[in-house]
C-alpha cells in the first residue's frame, strides 16, 4: 500500500466530513486507507464516519489521548509506506497528496514533506516552522524570516521549487515510514502542540531532512481542531517548555522561561494600561487582559 492517511479528530464532525470528501476526491492513482483517530467526540463524528464512511478504520478512544498519542495509535497499525498526517480542519487539493508522494518516492534521504497551506480566499499560511531557541524568541521569528530568509523561509516568500526546512506545520506531513521505523513515533508528552517539532528534530538528528513542497497545495481552516481558548493557551506554554527542557541546556532553558514570562509581564501591563485609558470598553482589549492575567498566575502556581 503506498498511503495511509491518519486524521486525529475530536468534535469537528462536519470539518471531518469534507475532509474525507477531499481525499475520495484528490487522492488519485496511489493505493490508500484512511485511519481516523477518534479522542472520545460528542459531536456525532463516529456516527458519520459508521453512515458515511464505513471503509475507514476507525479507533474509538474514551478520552481525548491528545496529537501525539492519537496519532501513534495509527501508526502502530498502518499498512502505507507512507503516512499522511492530515488535520480535520484540512482540504486536500487537486494532486496535494500526489505530489508530496512524487517527491518523496525519488528523494530517499527526506523523512517528511509537507506542502503549502492555504486559508479559505487562497493566501498563504505560515507551512514551515524553524526550529524554537533563545534567537527565535528573543528576536521574532517574523523578523528573522525577513532579515534572513535563507536561513528562516517562510510564506512571504514564493519558492520555485522544494527547499530544505527544519520543520512542518502538522496540519499535512507526509513522511516515510522506514525513517517512523529508525527513529520512532510521536513523544506522547507532548499532549497537544510541538509534537511535530520535536520529531523533526529527531529526524534531522539522526541524518534525515525534511523539505517543503509548494506546489502540494491544502486548504487549512486553522484553528477549528485545537482552539484558542485559555486551556489551548497553557497547553500550547506547557509544550514549549518541555520542547525547551528535551533540547537545550539547563541555563539555556532557565533563561528561556525568565525571557517568556518577563514578556507575558509586559504584554498585561501595557494591555492593562490600555485597559484603564478606554475605562474597560474594547472587548478585545479586556479579552487579551484576562488571558495574559491568567497566564501570569498559571505560571506563579507553578504551571501545574
Amino acid at each position: 500500500m503506498d498511503l495511509s492517511i491518519i486524521i486525529v479528530n475530536r468534535n469537528t464532525k462536519e470539518f471531518l466530513r469534507q475532509c474525507l470528501e477531499s481525499i475520495e476526491r484528490t487522492v488519485r492513482g496511489l493505493s490508500y486507507e484512511i485511519i481516523v483517530v477518534d479522542n472520545a467526540s460528542s459531536d456525532g463524528s463516529v456516527a458519520l464516519l459508521r453512515e458515511r464512511f464505513p471503509a475507514v478504520r476507525l479507533i474509538e478512544n474514551s478520552e481525548n489521548r491528545g496529537f501525539g498519542a492519537a496519532n501513534n495509535q495509527a501508526l502502530r497499525v498502518m499498512g502505507g509506506r507512507y503516512a499522511l498526517l492530515l488535520n480535520s480542519d484540512a482540504l486536500l487539493t487537486e494532486k496535494a497528496a500526489g505530489e508530496l508522494y512524487a517527491f518523496l518516492e525519488a528523494h530517499p534521504e527526506a523523512a517528511i514533506a509537507c506542502g503549502q497551506l492555504l486559508h479559505a480566499d487562497g493566501s498563504r499560511q505560515n507551512s514551515i516552522a524553524a526550529f524554537p531557541s533563545l534567537l527565535t524568541l528573543l528576536a521574532n521569528t517574523p523578523l528573522l524570516e525577513m532579515l534572513f530568509p535563507g536561513r528562516f523561509p517562510s510564506k512571504r516568500r514564493t519558492y520555485a521549487g522544494p527547499i530544505e526546512i527544519d520543520s512542518g506545520i502538522g496540519a499535512c506531513l507526509m513522511v516515510r515510514k522506514s525513517a517512523i521505523d529508525a527513529v520512532g513515533m510521536f513523544d506522547e508528552r507532548y499532549f497537544f502542540f510541538f509534537e511535530e517539532t520535536d520529531w523533526a528534530r529527531q529526524m534531522r538528528n539522526a541524518g534525515w531532512k525534511i523539505f517543503h513542497v509548494p506546489s502540494a497545495s491544502i486548504y487549512h481552516f486553522q484553528g477549528q481542531s485545537i482552539g484558542g481558548d485559555l486551556p489551548s493557551r497553557i497547553e500550547f506554554y506547557r509544550a514549549r517548555y518541555r520542547y525547551f527542557r528535551k533540547w537545550e541546556s539547563r541555563p539555556v532553558y532557565l533563561l528561556i522561561r525568565t525571557v517568556i514570562v518577563a514578556r507575558l509581564l509586559v504584554n498585561w501591563v501595557f494591555t492593562s494600561l490600555g485597559n484603564l485609558l478606554t475605562l474597560r470598553l474594547n472587548r478585545e482589549m479586556r479579552d487579551k487582559g484576562s488571558v495574559y492575567g491568567r497566564l501570569l498566575l498559571w505560571h506563579i502556581r507553578g504551571c501545574p
